[in-house]
């Protein structure tokens, strides 16, 4: 049978026969070449970050929507390859590494597209989109020996880093529970015409291993609150903090999940809740409560680990060290301005921070501060908290 160009480059052979595993042999004084893929909103605020990032180029940009992809390459070095196929960028010789911004349902298979290209990756939390993703994703990360770094930035902020390291000197005493919390006040929810022309979207490309379904303007630019994109708040939110949780206390996976999550105004519009909670249990008796909202933004984004001896307040911006009456005193460390709980601050600038984390250890093969297993971890807990939710039901892990 022959192949045709277009045919050869979108098949795994093609892929592997084309690309370059260069990552590996660049120079001290080499440029780091890095395509981007998924060129929407949350990929184009990283590639602003990668610019400040000394000796890196973004030389190639994939998109399915031409929309995008136009916005891409305004981000991008002037010469660089634009393609709505992003096994065509994976083939490319002038690709070291890759940044995936793409949907959630997309994470696993474009990374592990890459590692078998040989590129370098860079991807966007949640890694997995199923828990039956991770044994997958890992395999093919190991057997290719390149580096992979989950964009859960949190874990190269220096303040947090500093919080670990009270826990590890043991200031909290014995953690017992641990209390997540993300909460905003959004009109995200509101459905309205988005006047999206279809011919200029790759439809049967973005639903890659999602059932087959008619184009659906809102479902296309929402993803991230239906089932066959994305896990909702648990994916999106949570799973920034609880992989703090497990950074911290050096746990993988919850042993049971309990979940509860309405629609308080998102009912006919989206498929998964807009306030939830779940409390995950783990070994040696801890507790992880994470409760979340669109509908009121009180408590802020932050996470508290409770010790006997002391509690641990950590937000974006700052930590707290607060012990309990008579045991030790208080201490904290704050970078960022502005009220507690913020999904942002001025500073750190965690992005910058985890790129430039990762693009160092593409040139010196170290592990990165996200690594592979970790997002993995992380998923998980969410994907076990949805299972509870969407079944009503106690649910236990299963070996």
């Amino acid at each position: 049978m022959t192949l045709s160009r277009r045919s050869f480059l979108r098949s795994a052979a093609g892929v592997a026969a084309l690309a370059v595993p260069a990552a590996n042999v660049l120079g001290a004084n080499d440029a780091l070449q890095i395509g981007c893929i998924g060129t929407g909103g949350r990929c184009r605020a990283l590639m602003k970050s990668l610019a400040g990032i000394e000796g890196v180029r973004i030389t190639a940009v994939s998109d399915i929507w031409d929309v995008h992809l136009d916005e891409g390459k305004k981000l991008a070095d002037p010469k660089a390859t634009a393609t709505k196929i992003y096994k065509e960028l994976l083939a490319r010789k002038d690709v070291d590494a890759v940044l995936i911004g793409s949907p959630d349902h997309r994470h696993v298979p474009m990374t592990i597209d890459a590692v078998e290209a040989g590129k370098d990756v860079y991807v966007e939390k949640p890694l997995t989109h199923t828990l039956d993703e991770g044994k997958a994703v890992l395999e093919a990360v190991k057997k290719s020996k390149r580096i992979v770094q989950v964009g859960t930035q949190q874990r190269s902020m220096p303040h947090i880093q500093k919080a670990y390291e009270l826990v590890k000197a043991g200031r909290l005493g014995e953690v017992c529970k641990v209390h997540l919390t993300w909460n905003r006040n959004t009109d995200r929810i509101r459905k309205s015409p988005l006047n999206i022309d279809p011919k200029k979207v790759d439809w049967k490309a973005f639903l890659g291993n999602a059932p087959e379904q008619q184009f659906d303007e809102y479902r296309f630019r929402n993803w991230r609150w239906f089932w066959d994109f994305g896990g909702g708040l648990f994916t999106d939110l949570m799973v920034h903090w609880i992989d703090v949780a497990h950074w911290f206390l050096d746990l993988d996976h919850p042993e049971k999940a309990v979940a509860l999550g309405q629609h308080t105004n998102s009912k006919g519009v989206w498929e998964t809740p807009d306030t939830v909670q779940t409390i995950l249990t783990y070994p040696g008796g801890i507790q992880a409560h994470f409760e979340g909202t669109f509908s009121n933004a009180r408590e802020g984004a932050h996470i508290v680990f409770m010790g006997t001896d002391a509690s641990l307040y950590i937000d974006r911006g700052r930590f707290e060290l607060i012990p309990e009456r008579g045991k030790g005193k208080a201490e904290e460390m704050v970078l960022g301005t502005g009220p507690k709980g913020r999904d942002f601050y001025d500073k750190p600038d965690g992005e910058l921070l985890h790129l430039t984390n990762w693009v160092e250890c593409v040139r010196n093969r170290k592990k990165p501060n996200a690594p592979a297993e970790a997002g993995v971890s992380a998923a998980s807990a969410a994907h076990l908290a949805n299972q509870a939710l969407r079944s009503g039901q106690t649910v236990v892990w299963k070996v």
